[in-house]
């Protein structure tokens, strides 16, 4: 059958309110990613998921299609760490992760940050790294280089998923969140074993919990109750691990509560990068340091599940106080 014919069903399909079969679901983002439909199908497909929720089946189908078609990093000797929210929980806040990315990396932890430019956001991960002065890279040699001489390496998405490079320019001018950024996490093409991943609603917490939960990935889960994709300081948070469900207070783990405008990021990406730049040099207030450590700890709890939270902050801390951490940026800035 024609592929728009073909699109035409799935479309009607969805608009029926009908899932589709972990097998369909793989089938059709392939098709995507190999050109198979015009950009207005595309984008009828992408806001059909923006009216509906998601099933574990369908989820599963689109990982393992972008997985199949994904580049091969190179990159299976070492023992990685991935720290990666959806994005999507449109709270403007500072770049954390990708902070807690680097922490993590100062105290000797091998990480492989997979990262897109924000599409509800406009300040992700990349946007700021590029701002920076980081050129992202595909190179097996230069990805290598980075993780043995910074601890530290990025995976920018679409350079290596086919599907996400045809889907870029719908999604950027749909500039609202899709099931591609609820995809983002679970489709880091170096297949990490360990990996922290922060989720905008406890329903997605769910359903990742589900399917991490067949891996055979080390995993934290993280939503904020307040809607953030991280730990904020802000609210109590439930985790999702190989151990079972949890809620923490921000009490239980030696913390005051902070209000949500203290942890906010800036408007454009230059002002992102200055913040950024503050936090890791070690002039970031207390309470930016405070999120990004304990997001920081978290992963290395993933890493360490037998070691206290605190045990792990402190590992954290000590990474930015001794400059590890900002010496990481700086070597990863400086591999050619």
């Amino acid at each position: 059958m024609p592929a728009h014919h073909q699109m035409k069903e799935i479309l009607n399909h969805l608009f029926e309110n009908r899932t589709f079969t972990q097998k369909q679901a793989k089938d059709i983002l392939t098709n995507i990613a190999t050109g198979k439909y015009n950009p207005s199908q595309m984008a009828a497909f992408l806001t059909a998921y923006c009216m509906r929720t998601i099933t574990v089946e369908e989820l599963e189908g689109f990982r393992d299609a972008m997985l199949d078609l994904c580049l091969d990093t190179g990159l299976d000797g070492y023992d990685l760490i991935d720290l990666c929210g959806t994005g999507g929980d449109g709270k403007n806040t500072f770049n954390i992760s990708t902070l807690a990315s680097f922490i993590v990396a100062g105290a000797g932890y091998k990480v492989a940050k997979h990262g897109n430019y924000g599409v509800s956001s406009g300040c992700g991960s990349s946007n700021v790294m590029e701002y920076l002065g980081y050129q992202f890279t595909n190179d097996t040699g230069k990805l290598k280089r980075s993780l043995d001489e910074a601890g530290i390496c990025f995976l920018h998405a679409p350079l290596f998923h086919p599907a996400m490079k045809t889907l870029a320019p719908i999604r950027k001018e749909l500039g609202v969140k899709t099931f591609v950024n609820m995809l983002g996490p679970m489709v880091n093409p170096s297949r990490p074993r360990y990996q922290i991943v922060g989720v905008f609603s406890l329903e997605l917490a769910r359903i990742y919990a589900y399917l991490y939960q067949k891996s055979s990935k080390q995993y934290t889960i993280l939503h904020d109750l307040g809607g953030y994709d991280e730990i904020s300081l802000t609210n109590s948070f439930k985790t999702f691990t190989n151990q079972g469900e949890k809620i923490l207070s921000i009490e239980s783990l030696g913390f005051k509560k902070i209000s949500p405008e203290l942890i906010t990021g800036g408007e454009t990406v230059a002002d992102s990068a200055k913040i950024f730049t503050n936090i890791i040099n070690g002039n970031g207030t207390s309470e930016q340091v405070n999120t990004v450590l304990c997001n920081a700890a978290m992963a290395i709890k993933t890493i360490h599940p037998e070691k206290s939270f605190s045990d792990c902050f402190y590992i954290a801390e000590e990474s930015l106080l001794s400059k590890k951490a900002i010496n990481s940026f700086n070597a990863l800035l400086s591999i050619k």
